[in-house]
């Protein structure tokens, strides 16, 4: 039983990307991209990938990784997550998300480390640099204690609220004031996984379609940590373009 994993939830179906993972990106399916990623990056972590179709497992077995084939019905990556470690048996759990093609170790290691103390979850968060990413409700914002700490709420809208501004913001403020795109990034401990499979979805999450809700919703508190390493995750046809243009 490995005291610390990563497994990576895989989902076929993608609303705003139909099948993303499997997007093709010079001669790879972006699934592999990321994979290769995070085994270059953490190579001493034991790596899973927790999938909802044979779509996706084929090409990782064939690659020589690790996937779990898990039930279609999970509304959320830590939902699937969570029947996949009923197998893996982890006592810590690093979540990497399947579109994040440029996971770094630092950031990795990071989650390791907060997961590691006594916190029950973990994530990170980066600085916004444009005001037209932060004012993008692809790009999930996150508000958190002073010098890192306590997430106090995530969100699409752009949070904080410039209020004197009329919410008019430009980049030179955004880079001024605590702007932080959330990453999607996790680190849990194996028993708040269980308890959130089976707590029911909260109230934001469903408004918000943002799963980490539900923990604090329900009383938990997630650390998050600070990274500044470039990071492109894949959510549409843009962002792809993007990566294979980082891909030179």
């Amino acid at each position: 039983m490995p005291t610390t994993a990563i497994i990576v939830p895989c989902r076929l179906e993608s609303t705003r990307f139909p099948r993303k993972l499997l997007h093709v990106i010079k001669g790879r399916p972006l699934l592999l991209w990321v994979a290769e990623r995070i085994k270059k990056e953490a190579p001493e972590f034991p790596l899973f990938f927790a999938v909802d179709d044979t779509l996706l497992a084929e090409p990782l077995r064939r690659a020589g990784f690790e996937a779990i084939l898990t039930g279609v019905q999970h509304q959320s990556g830590t939902d699937r997550i969570a029947e996949a470690n009923r197998i893996v048996k982890a006592e810590r759990v690093i979540n990497v998300q399947a579109d994040e093609p440029l996971v770094t170790r630092a950031q990795i290691l990071t989650l390791a480390e907060l997961i590691g103390g006594s916190a029950a979850m973990a994530t990170l968060a980066t600085p916004f640099t444009t005001a037209e990413d932060f004012s993008n409700p692809n790009q999930v914002k996150v508000v958190f204690a002073p010098g890192g700490g306590r997430a106090l709420y995530f969100s699409r809208a752009p949070i904080p609220y410039a209020r004197d501004r009329s919410g008019q913001v430009d980049d030179a403020w955004v880079r001024a004031t605590p702007c932080f795109k959330h990453l999607g990034l996790y680190a849990y401990k194996a028993d708040l996984i269980e308890r959130f499979a089976k707590l029911p979805a909260g109230r934001y999450e469903q408004i918000e379609k943002l799963e980490q809700l539900r923990v604090l919703e329900n009383g938990y508190d997630i650390l998050c940590g600070v990274t500044d390493d470039p990071t492109i995750g894949v959510d549409t046809q843009e962002d792809a373009v993007k990566f294979e243009r980082w891909l030179g």
